[in-house]
């Protein structure tokens, strides 16, 4: 075990952990929400530090990423343990476990990962998802660290649910993130991920004024956060705090965990693409074979730049600086050349 950052010893040696909004209060030898942090005898150790649960190089697009290094290849790694408790959750397996009843994984050293990212042909950098990045905040530090300095790019997959301060730490080291914004009601996020909304709309704002690159990941659950006037609010205030140029992904949901809700029908994901169109420029839906509404067209002209299909991209219609070849609108301005590299 690691000793823990960001948490305070009260006087009765009872520890507030200051890590996620959740602010547990652990006495002796009791696990946090997450349960990947103990409290021994007045300090805070972590219990994740370099487990490993799963690891392998995916695209950036399966993050997912579509307008960050398009095309390329990422080495990502997941340890255990969530700040959510979702009952739709699709990694409940490694999420929502105790660390004494998980024993499937392998121990890495930071240096361990870097090394191995450097070792994979084509491969950009690392990606720190599969479970909630934050319950191993400490090994995602250390190794994003030491990643930057070897001139690795990092992602961070995450559900947002970070306080300020740590997040703010973090930021120096992280190049890219895809927040899953769950919901854009306090009822939802009460009922069904034992959280609340706040935290995650100061966090998604907080990386847009860090100017990391930002997509947003909303899977719609029928009956659940599928109502239009409050998905229309919800896309109404990314495009007027964060920006209408943000990218959203669009997920269907299949039941999973504690959740039977049927499949997300596909209609409804048409009808809220079209919604989300309005006032965000790049849209796209995820978990479902949709080539059409998976590919990048300019926004300023509609010319076809880049095409998913399957596993497969294909950038088209960008020139070698990132601009659309055919009216020259910078959409991926600031990725080029590295990506032609």
């Amino acid at each position: 075990m690691e000793k823990s950052l960001f948490y305070k010893t009260l006087d009765d040696g009872t520890i507030k952990c200051q890590l996620c909004p959740h602010g547990c209060l652990l006495g002796n030898n009791e696990h946090g929400f997450c349960n990947t942090r103990i409290n021994h005898d007045g300090q805070l150790f972590t219990e994740t530090f370099g487990k490993i649960t799963s690891i392998a190089l995916d695209p950036i697009e399966k993050k997912p990423l579509y307008h960050f290094y398009p095309g390329t290849k990422i080495l990502s790694i997941g340890s255990f343990g969530c700040t959510l408790k979702c009952s739709f959750c699709q990694n409940s397996g490694i999420s929502q476990v105790l660390p004494d009843n998980f024993k499937q994984f392998t121990n890495y050293s930071p240096e361990t990962i870097v090394k191995l990212a450097m070792s994979k042909p084509g491969n950009i950098g690392i990606a720190f998802t599969y479970n909630e990045p934050t319950t191993f905040y400490e090994f995602m530090l250390s190794t994003a660290e030491l990643a930057v300095k070897h001139g690795l790019k990092t992602v961070m997959v995450t559900n947002g649910y970070i306080n300020p301060k740590p997040l703010e730490r973090l930021l120096p080291y992280m190049d890219a993130f895809n927040v899953d914004l769950k919901a854009f009601t306090d009822n939802f996020y009460q009922t069904v991920t034992q959280s609340t909304l706040g935290p995650v709309k100061k966090a998604i704002k907080q990386v847009a004024n860090s100017k990391k690159h930002l997509e947003i990941t909303n899977l719609v659950i029928p009956g659940l956060n599928d109502n239009v006037n409050e998905f229309e609010e919800m896309v109404r205030w990314i495009a007027g705090e964060i920006g209408d140029r943000t990218v959203l992904h669009l997920s269907r949901y299949f039941p999973n965990y504690q959740m039977e809700i049927p499949p997300t029908p596909i209609h409804v994901l048409h009808e809220l693409y079209e919604i989300a169109k309005k006032h965000l420029k790049y849209v796209y839906l995820g978990n479902v074979i949709d080539t059409e509404r998976n590919t990048t067209y300019c926004d300023r002209c509609g010319y076809k730049l880049i095409v998913r299909e399957f596993a497969n991209t294909a950038i088209l219609g960008l020139d070698q600086q990132g601009k659309c070849k055919k009216c020259g609108n910078p959409v991926l301005e600031h990725l080029f050349p590295q990506i032609q590299d």
